[in-house]
């Protein structure tokens, strides 16, 4: 099967330090885009067989006046950029990427349990700007420092990537807690999140973002944390109503939080958290996926994902 493709945001993924030669290997002709306005999908797209995309949208409108397209390539794990049954209705195969950033992802939550937990960023700062240069004794310990060993941690979301936090965070000696989510088969050691809040000294989220899960953390879910618990979420940014955030740290309801993602991204009308300016809230710009390890792997999964439909072995079809 002779096939050509067009990639219609690469930069999305690439910083110049990946190879693609195993993808271009599946196509007679594969066309890199840095990146593709929503005017010009549907141009890009009309003379190939296989569309690649990470967040370009691939809308029944554009789906419609692409009846040569055969393979839809989605070079992440969310499908929300491709309208699934659209794609489906016409014979369209779509396929996504799974697992690839798992190592990653788990390594960055961890960096920012460890960060929270020693006030690492504060201390930091508190070099550079001099305060221990002024101290009287060798040592300057202004900020809290507390050990992981013999906390608990509360998982939101226990597939693939939570397991891989937990096996981690029982490395430092941290007891294990996982919720059930809603309207979700229930874990047969799962606690609700009214259960779980009070017990948990740390919380982290990895499930998706759905109209279940949607502002799930929210004011109500805070007031039942301790107050000297922590919030990390390298999940979705909508899963944490963001100004009731802001308003349980403000108030002291929780000790700290670091966020990996936002409600919108890139933030570029501002964001309630970054406007906040508190001292014991960390915010990553979604990079918690992104090792070199990590995105090569994806470009390895599109090619797997390709050679199969080329094969008719198809892999990871999210459409069915």
């Amino acid at each position: 099967m002779n096939l050509t493709a067009a990639f219609l945001d690469y930069a999305s993924l690439d910083m110049d330090d990946l190879d693609f030669s195993s993808l271009e290997s599946c196509f007679s002709q594969l066309q890199l885009y840095p990146s593709t306005t929503p005017e010009q999908v549907v141009e890009r797209l009309s003379h190939v067989e296989v569309a690649i995309s990470n967040k370009i949208m691939i809308d029944a409108e554009a789906i419609k006046q692409l009846p040569q397209l055969k393979l839809i390539l989605i070079s992440a794990t969310g499908t929300n950029n491709v309208d699934l049954q659209a794609a489906k209705a016409q014979g369209i195969v779509v396929c996504n990427c799974q697992g690839y950033g798992t190592a990653s992802v788990a390594q960055h939550t961890l960096t920012l349990m460890l960060a929270l937990a020693t006030s690492l960023i504060r201390y930091d700062r508190a070099v550079t700007q001099g305060r221990w240069q002024q101290s009287t004794q060798f040592c300057f310990l202004d900020y809290p420092i507390l050990e992981l060993s013999g906390k608990t941690l509360g998982i939101m979301g226990y597939g693939e990537l939570g397991q891989e936090v937990a096996r981690l965070a029982q490395a430092f000696g941290m007891q294990i807690l996982i919720a059930n989510l809603p309207n979700r088969p229930k874990h047969e050691n799962g606690l609700e999140l009214n259960e779980l809040l009070p017990q948990v000294d740390f919380l982290s989220l990895h499930c998706p973002l759905t109209e279940d899960t949607r502002n799930l953390i929210n004011a109500d879910a805070f007031k039942l944390m301790k107050n000297s618990a922590f919030l990390i979420n390298c999940a979705r940014g909508g899963i944490v109503h963001e100004a009731d955030l802001v308003h349980a740290l403000k108030q002291g309801e929780i000790a700290g939080a670091a966020t990996d993602v936002l409600s919108v991204e890139p933030p570029k009308d501002g964001n309630v958290l970054l406007d906040a300016n508190l001292p014991n809230l960390i915010i990553t710009p979604h990079s918690a996926w992104g090792s070199i390890q990590s995105r090569q792997r994806m470009v390895e999964q599109l090619a797997e994902n390709a050679q199969g439909f080329i094969s008719g072995q198809i892999l990871r079809q999210v459409n069915a």
